[in-house]
């Protein structure tokens, strides 16, 4: 029968230096600041980003929206001088040969009338609206003044005519209202002692 060894003392005992071999190292203070500084940073990079891309988001959305209502600006302006023109053609018609014309003279003058409110009716559609500010203040922001007039009937800075009618598309001046403004009476000359003919003698 042969002796066995001796059982190793050390090999049931836990062997210190294994046993925190696997237990992470404790990190210092300054790394772990680091770390927070580094994530805070990353999070507000995080968040301008996020907020750049939602104001980009709206600005699109805006610009989109200004281009489906203000892209037939151009197209809008050329169609204004052909109601102008039809306009001026209404107007010089007089009431007498209104009242004196043929059969075919009314047929025309109505189509014409016709012609004109079926384009306004289509110019709204599209967000142009026309107006004739006669009576009220002036304003330079969408009102042209071409001369001054002098009357009783309306207080100074008021359009006392509209040469021609002004239109909007959207909430902008497509084109001004062409106007004559009333301007202040002039002032008297200040009387003086020698003007006083009482005083002579």
């Amino acid at each position: 029968m042969t002796d066995r060894p001796a059982a190793d003392d050390t090999a049931a005992q836990p062997e210190g230096d294994a046993a925190t071999a696997g237990a992470p190292e404790l990190v210092p203070a300054e790394q772990v600041t680091a770390a927070l500084e580094a994530a805070a940073e990353f999070k507000d990079r995080l968040l301008r980003t996020l907020a750049e891309m939602e104001n980009l988001r709206k600005r699109t959305e805006r610009e989109v929206a200004d281009a489906r209502v203000y892209g037939v600006a151009g197209f809008a302006r050329d169609v204004l001088a052909v109601a102008d023109n039809m306009h001026r053609a209404l107007g010089t018609i007089e009431a007498e040969l209104r009242e004196h014309a043929d059969v075919k003279m009314t047929a025309l003058i109505e189509g014409v009338e016709l012609t004109e409110r079926e384009l306004m009716k289509v110019l709204e559609k599209y967000g142009v609206t026309k107006f004739s500010p006669e009576g009220e203040k002036f304003d330079p922001n969408v009102h042209q003044a071409m001369y001054e007039v002098q009357t009783a009937d309306l207080p100074p800075g008021h359009v006392a005519q509209v040469i021609q009618a002004g239109y909007m598309l959207g909430d902008r001046v497509l084109r001004p209202a062409l106007v004559a403004v009333v301007k202040a009476a002039p002032k008297a000359p200040p009387s003086s002692a020698n003007d006083n003919p009482a005083g002579a003698g």
